[in-house]
């Protein structure tokens, strides 16, 4: 699940919730304050999974969220084989 602020959209964020959006093997949502006031007024920043990710730049955000996306999957393939090899 990525999160996104409205509140943080004057960063930009609103493009790269759109990109998200569009494609359905991502759950998309957008509340009016996720409650991160400090992060939401310096940075680009989403919640990936509870995690907050930001950055410098959107397409910074972009990237992080996509590397951020990659490790949970990368972590749980491989607690499943872990577990799989009980």
């Amino acid at each position: 699940m990525i999160e996104f602020c409205a509140s943080n959209m004057h960063h930009g964020t609103d493009r790269i919730m759109n990109i998200f959006e569009e494609n359905d093997d991502y759950e998309v949502t957008e509340y009016g304050c996720l409650g991160n006031c400090g992060e939401c007024y310096a940075n680009p920043f989403a919640l990936v999974d509870g995690a907050i990710i930001s950055a410098e730049t959107t397409d910074e955000l972009h990237q992080n969220i996509l590397k951020a996306i990659d490790q949970q999957l990368a972590d749980k393939e491989a607690l499943d084989k872990l577990l799989d090899d009980m």
